[in-house]
């Protein structure tokens, strides 16, 4: 705990293994239970808590300064945080920014999210990779009352993220178009008036910045839902599958996303792409399997290894779970892995251009490497096209 011995915890987070924190709470009044992980990215605290994929996750910011440059409408990844709370270092300061229209707490108050500030969260990050992302409750009660039993209780009755479909809580329920593209200075976001391909993207819980640099290489999208038929998705005649990314275990996604996706393959041999959970279910349709991970990659400073160039990407990442490199079948190329521990990061096809990658080319926040693989993926449509 930071704070001094003459300031009033309004705030506490109990794991499940009756490890408490106190601190001061801001933005929304109330509890939530959730699975607990770290973020390093040093930038884009609102993209984070606005990237449906951190759904059922509580994110402990690893970077001190959040909340200083405030909240803006151009930088949420969806219309509303889908991360359940918040946990840093340090309580929010007032925005410093030319762009910024609203507080963080208040943006937060306004969307139901708690959020916990004066944590000592290097000892939490610490736990954390230690004994795995735990399960915790996070209260904010301005009187500063706390049935820690209680809470301990509610962590330790929470089922977790393994065997837990979230997608589609956090997709679209209609389809819509889109050819809004990457923000350029000093235009701002600009729309895409001449597309050259048609691209369907199913949304396991897609983040707008995906969507955009699909405009900006040339695609005029389509997002269908998650629970998206192979016949609903053949019917728009694309030129080009995209594959998103998303919250929860791929293996419980997988029950309705994999045949969907076999049947894709087995009818077509248009390109595919996917990213993130998008990956995972590719590789699960593709007869490799999935595996929890001990706490997770979540930043923007991820580094990953190109295998088939030997170049090394800085990445933005953000996955609970990965795919077994060792259950891929013959014909399933690994492409990409991670410097940090090994673990796989892309996969392709030998002999068709299918391909997806762990990690998010598309940065917000982060680093702008991989963005060329949004344009392998128009050159693979042209090809195709050309055919």
């Amino acid at each position: 705990m930071t704070m001094s011995s003459n300031q009033k915890p309004t705030a506490c987070l109990v794991l499940a293994d009756g490890s408490i924190f106190y601190g001061h709470g801001f933005g929304s009044i109330g509890t939530t239970v959730a699975e607990l992980c770290f973020n390093t990215a040093m930038t884009g605290y609102q993209e984070i808590m606005t990237d449906p994929s951190y759904a059922s996750q509580i994110v402990t910011f690893t970077f001190p300064h959040i909340g200083n440059t405030g909240i803006t409408a151009e930088d949420d990844e969806t219309t509303d945080p889908f991360a359940a709370g918040m946990v840093v270092k340090w309580d929010p300061t007032d925005p410093s920014s030319w762009r910024a229209q609203e507080e963080l707490a208040v943006w937060l108050k306004a969307h139901g999210r708690i959020a916990i500030g004066g944590i000592d969260t290097r000892r939490l990050t610490r736990a954390i990779r230690q004994k795995g992302a735990p399960h915790v409750t996070l209260c904010h009660n301005p009187e500063g009352s706390f049935d820690v039993e209680d809470l301990r209780a509610q962590a330790q009755a929470f089922v977790g993220l393994e065997g837990l479909d979230l997608a589609k809580e956090v997709s679209c329920t209609q389809s819509y178009k889109w050819n809004e593209k990457r923000w350029a200075w000093s235009d701002g976001y600009v729309c895409e008036d001449t597309p050259k391909y048609k691209v369907v993207a199913i949304d396991y819980g897609a983040k707008r910045n995906i969507l955009r640099c699909l405009a900006s290489v040339g695609c005029d999208v389509t997002v269908l839902p998650a629970s998206a038929t192979a016949e609903e998705v053949m019917v728009q005649k694309p030129d080009g599958i995209f594959l998103s990314n998303g919250p929860g275990d791929p293996a419980a996604t997988g029950i309705y996303a994999v045949p969907m996706i076999k049947a894709l393959l087995k009818q077509t041999n248009i390109p595919l792409f996917g990213i993130c959970l998008g990956h995972q279910i590719l590789a699960l349709a593709l007869g490799a399997k999935t595996v929890k991970m001990n706490h997770g990659h979540h930043g923007a400073n991820h580094p990953v290894k190109d295998l088939e160039s030997n170049k090394v990407e800085i990445t933005s990442m953000n996955h609970g779970f990965t795919v077994d490199s060792k259950s891929l079948p013959p014909g399933i190329l690994e492409t990409h892995i991670s410097l940090f521990d090994g673990s796989n990061c892309g996969i392709r096809m030998a002999d068709r251009p299918v391909f997806s990658v762990q990690y998010h080319p598309e940065a917000s926040p982060g680093p702008q490497d991989s963005f060329y693989l949004f344009e392998k993926f128009a050159s693979e449509m042209q090809k195709n096209l050309a055919a």
